[in-house]
């Protein structure tokens, strides 16, 4: 069990540095520039208890609060192309521009947090996270969280609205345990309200990027 675990660990790694190696589709229109519109509160970002990469438990509001936040539910397993592999796309990409603009430095976080606690332990994330746990410069944190169960999980899944499938499937003759969920991801602003909820059709750095610019233009006149 433990090397199947481990070679799916390194399968997906190996499957999201592929995914970021490809180009992201260009958008097919013109977003509203930063700072002419408004993002609504949408509701408060629920608190929980969460694991980081040191296996030391923590309140997740630690992790969503000072700085505005981009979280993201995701399982190391995960091969659909439009599901978890995407946002790490997104988040990687977000993760070089904004390392690139000093104007941004310090002022956001990435969040990714498993919905498998069954299978991503802390060494499992810690296997998936690779080189961008690590923090570069002054550009931004990249924060790879799990839960120590279900049952700790639970909370954060139904108060964020993210809706995670269960079913079995073959795996080696055997019923193995499927996951499957809509991605989203959340724009937290720096009071820990949840701002924007992606999908896959408009997860998009361009996109993300310009409401991170919008909350803090927000932030400066004092909103």
């Amino acid at each position: 069990m433990r090397r199947w675990l481990v070679a799916c660990i390194a399968a997906c790694s190996l499957e999201a540095q592929a995914h970021h190696a490809e180009l992201l589709p260009a958008l097919d229109f013109d977003p509203p520039a930063a700072g002419t519109y408004e993002l609504h509160r949408i509701m408060p970002a629920p608190e929980g208890r969460v694991l980081g990469l040191d296996g030391r438990p923590a309140a997740l509001s630690s992790y969503t609060r000072g700085k505005i936040t981009l979280l993201g539910f995701i399982y190391t397993t995960c091969v659909d192309p439009n599901g978890c592999p995407l946002a790490y796309r997104v988040f990687d990409a977000l993760q070089e521009t904004i390392g690139a603009t000093p104007a941004l430095h310090g002022k956001v976080r990435f969040v990714t947090l498993s919905f498998d606690p069954a299978r991503d332990t802390p060494d499992a994330m810690r296997q998936y996270a690779g080189s961008r746990a690590v923090e570069k410069g002054a550009g931004l944190r990249w924060y790879f969280l799990t839960t120590r169960s279900a049952r700790e999980l639970l909370p954060l899944v139904e108060g964020f609205g993210q809706d995670v499938q269960t079913a079995a499937g073959p795996q080696g003759g055997r019923a193995q345990r499927e996951l499957s969920h809509v991605l989203k991801v959340f724009l937290i602003d720096r009071a820990g309200d949840i701002r924007e909820i992606y999908t896959s059709n408009f997860l998009h750095p361009e996109m993300v990027l310009n409401d991170i610019r919008t909350l803090l233009a927000e932030d400066a006149g004092g909103n």
